[in-house]
């Protein structure tokens, strides 16, 4: 669930931020528009009217009458500076009294919008010759709108507006705006969290009725390997022992043409015999949680010491499990070695169990001949089927590696619960 509600909150920030600048793309659009609007009402109300040849020709009369009619756009700020162009380049009316008469390279605007009356904004800040006196000025809403003069000569009137216009829209359109499309998403959002709940719980009960059914069946599985273990030595074994015993009687009886025959069959069962006790005790190993994890360990290497086989056994001192994890340790651990002892012609066996900082990690490697894991376990997978259905039940981790003559190491790694207990 953290994770989902993290690619949630991933995917909300994704959406949002597009959102965003898509909201200030059309709030600058919105500004830059009111700003050609006005600059057209500007020249058609206000210039045009008294725009003169004297003005143009800068008869001081006629243009304190222009001036008188932008004076008043001046000086509440809605203005910076107002520039009327001849198409050659040449400043006839400005504000700014410095700038009348003089010529610049003509500015860059959209020449086919500005002559068809259409005009042009934009917002930017002012870096050219003719912008001597707007270049501090920051960000400006620049306006060309083209008009014809009484006389009908073509002309450009040219605007600046403060930016802080353009900024302050976004400002209120995104945040008019900007909460609806958040909440709009995050309900959205939110409305998945029910669902995905329901999913993660159902997830989680099954998985727990998976570990519940594997451990049961894993408790009837030892159950029957001890019942086996008992009907084997308490029958079958007693039988053939008492058998051999039999046998060893008639042998000493038997005339000397027929001893060679009852030694040979009583030298057959004396070995089924053992061959017996050997799977009766794999089967069932009574003791080793009463001896203790090491001593358990320790007891399920014996077989393996017994044929010659170095063995190392190494605990970790001051490892504190629950007899179930211990139980699933030994398991393993049995099921393991089986297979070293059957398969792995082995001439050593390190068995090592150790507590990590998250967790307890059993290892048992061998050098002996190895086999190639994409083809599965020697004995049919059933050996690494058993150590994983072991593992799983206690919501452990089993990993095995092992290459043809390089030996096998087998791996079992129990996390400790996140709640920081090691029980």
């Amino acid at each position: 669930m953290g994770r989902f509600l993290l690619v949630e909150l991933l995917l909300l920030l994704i959406v949002a931020v597009p959102i965003a600048f898509w909201i200030r793309v059309v709030a600058e659009k919105h500004a830059l528009d009111n700003a050609l609007l006005i600059t057209h009402r500007l020249v058609e109300y206000a210039v045009e009217p008294v725009l003169t040849d004297e003005a143009l020709a800068g008869a001081r009369a006629s243009t304190e009458q222009l001036d008188a009619q932008i004076e008043p756009w001046l000086e509440d700020g809605t203005i910076r500076r107002i520039k009327i162009w001849e198409p050659d380049g040449t400043v006839l009316y400005s504000d700014e009294e410095a700038l009348i008469g003089k010529k610049f390279p003509l500015p860059d605007w959209d020449r086919e919008e500005v002559q068809r009356g259409t005009g042009s904004a934009t917002l930017e800040n002012q870096r050219g010759l003719e912008n001597m006196f707007e270049a501090h000025a920051g960000e400006l809403i620049e306006v060309y709108v083209g008009f014809v003069s009484p006389m009908g000569e073509p002309l450009v009137f040219e605007a600046y507006y403060d930016g802080t216009v353009v900024r302050d829209e976004q400002r209120s359109v995104l945040m008019s705006m900007g909460p609806l499309f958040l909440a709009a998403l995050a309900l959205f959002q939110l409305a998945q969290v029910a669902p995905a709940v329901r999913l993660a719980r159902r997830i989680q009960s099954y998985q727990t009725a998976r570990a519940q059914q594997l451990q049961r069946t894993l408790d009837a599985a030892e159950h029957e390997r001890m019942r086996v273990a008992r009907d084997l030595h308490d029958d079958v074994i007693q039988d053939l022992a008492g058998l051999s015993f039999v046998m060893e009687a008639q042998e000493r009886h038997a005339q000397p043409d027929q001893r060679a025959r009852l030694a040979q069959a009583r030298s057959i069962l004396q070995n089924s015999l053992r061959s017996m006790r050997k799977i009766t005790s794999s089967l069932y190993t009574p003791d080793l949680l009463e001896l203790g994890l090491a001593a358990g360990l320790e007891r399920l290497t014996d077989s393996l010491s017994a044929r010659g086989v170095a063995t190392t056994v190494r605990v970790d001192p001051g490892i504190s499990l629950c007899p179930e994890q211990e139980g699933m340790f030994l398991r393993v651990a049995r099921e393991a070695l089986a297979n070293t002892a059957k398969h792995a012609d082995a001439s050593s066996v390190d068995v090592k169990l150790k507590q990590g900082p998250s967790g307890v990690i059993l290892s048992i490697s061998d050098d002996g001949e190895g086999f190639d894991t994409s083809t599965g376990s020697p004995d049919g997978h059933l050996g690494l089927r058993i150590m994983h259905d072991i593992t799983s039940a206690a919501e452990a981790t089993l990993a095995i590696s092992s290459r043809p003559g390089g030996g096998t190491t087998v791996v079992a790694y129990l996390p400790f619960p996140r709640d920081g207990s090691r029980r």
